[in-house]
């Protein structure tokens, strides 16, 4: 999820309790400014009542046009008189609408001047508290929905704008290739924490390249120091083989001592491309025809285990394009096939297949291997000769290219898969 829509998702989240804590706030700050009125109201219509009555002034009538309605009960002689005054919410009968409304009332007590307490009861029809709470909820709704499109578009352009060097960083990132290169970053933006943002990656980045060179010099030196001795101890042993008398004791040392050797030539060679390879020193890409490297192999590794009388069968298109470097697409297909072909038994068999962009090869088998080591380096499944790079060497590759490399073990064989398109 993108940043943007993080911070939007959180802001609204955090305003809908803020606007239902307002909106229950500004609902009994309403009604009790309502009622304040409204008792300030009765407080003076009583007045005027109780003025009157202790006058002898004529009283308001029922239908004076007035919504107010009053009662004046001369209460009886022998209590203590105790004044006193209160406010309600009561429901009053109106005679005029024939109907019971919710109303605000005035109790209050008060004496003549020959010591008569009278209770004057004045009430005066309200607000509905129902309909305010269901206006105010509805405007809440309404206001929450207008502040929060406003809060995402707002929001949306102030964040773009001001992430535009961090969205500028990020492309500068992405199209980085370690080995090409750094090409030039300004730093456009007078914000503290993209300018050192910009500034560490653009370091970081320069050492990377610094010691990404390092690497390739010493692989190319390791290269070069490994193979020089390698192929001058081979000479020797070819020499002492050839051209001096040896017992057959001796013999059979100096050859094991030759295949020890070619297994270490073998190995170096390998390790150096697999350090190659993660170094990202193939970057040259071209279209490679998968199926006719498959068919040369095939040819070739034919030969070598005719002995074995392994039947190799396929189900190939015409063509098959993978963008890539030629030797590394050479290697993956050589490694997958000789792995076949080695790891077959006698009269066994292999297929090869390629369908919706995905090279299956798979071959018969006793049981499954570990897949959670079959990649790794050195792991071997027994087999003299091998060095246990090949299968690691084909999983570099396809991390390489990002391609997917896919083991599994059905109805008596090994199934190995290359997802070329994903």
């Amino acid at each position: 999820m993108k940043l943007i829509y993080r911070v939007t998702k959180r802001l609204s989240v955090v305003l809908l309790p803020i606007l239902a804590i307002w909106a229950i706030v500004f609902y009994y700050s309403m009604a009790d400014e309502i009622n304040d009125e409204t008792d300030d109201s009765l407080e003076d219509y009583a007045t005027m009542l109780i003025r009157r009555t202790l006058t002898g002034g004529e009283l308001p009538g029922v239908n004076s046009g007035s919504n107010n309605t009053y009662s004046i009960e001369r209460l009886p002689e022998g209590n203590e008189y105790t004044p006193f005054i209160k406010f309600e919410d009561q429901s009053v009968y109106i005679p005029e609408k024939r109907e019971t409304e919710p109303a605000r009332t005035l109790t209050m007590t008060f004496r003549d001047e020959e010591e008569h307490t009278y209770l004057l009861t004045v009430s005066t029809p309200t607000f509905e508290r129902e309909d305010l709470m269901l206006s105010v909820l509805w405007h809440i709704v309404a206001l929450y929905l207008i502040l929060t499109l406003t809060i995402l578009v707002v929001t949306a352009l102030i964040f773009n704008y001001s992430m535009r060097p961090l969205y500028r960083l990020l492309n500068w990132l992405d199209s980085y290739n370690l080995g090409n290169g750094v090409e030039d970053l300004p730093v456009c933006t007078h914000i503290t924490e993209f300018k050192k943002l910009t500034e560490s990656a653009r370091s970081t980045i320069e050492r990377a390249e610094k010691y990404y060179e390092r690497q390739k010099q010493f692989i190319g030196n390791a290269s070069h120091e490994l193979q020089t001795p390698l192929a001058v101890l081979g000479t020797r042993i070819e020499w002492m083989i050839d051209n001096t008398p040896l017992t057959e004791e001796q013999f059979a040392e100096l050859t094991k001592m030759r295949q020890s050797l070619h297994r270490l030539t073998r190995l170096n060679r390998t390790l150096l491309l697999i350090s190659k390879i993660e170094n990202a020193q193939f970057n040259e890409r071209h279209d490679i025809d998968i199926v006719e490297l498959i068919n040369n192999e095939i040819e070739i590794y034919r030969e070598i285990y005719a002995d074995k009388e392994i039947k190799c069968s396929t189900e190939l298109p015409a063509r098959f394009i993978a963008s890539m470097d030629e030797s590394l697409a050479t290697t993956l297909v050589t490694n997958l096939i000789k792995n076949a072909f080695l790891h077959t038994a006698d009269g066994g068999s292999i297929s090869i297949a390629i369908d919706q962009g995905a090279m299956t090869i798979s071959n018969s088998g006793e049981e499954a291997l570990d897949a959670t080591r079959l990649f790794d380096r050195f792991y071997t499944s027994g087999k003299s000769g091998s060095t246990g790079l090949g299968l690691a060497l084909v999983k570099s590759i396809a991390e390489f290219y990002r391609f997917k490399l896919e083991y599994n073990f059905a109805g008596g064989r090994h199934h190995f898969a290359v997802v070329f398109k994903q």
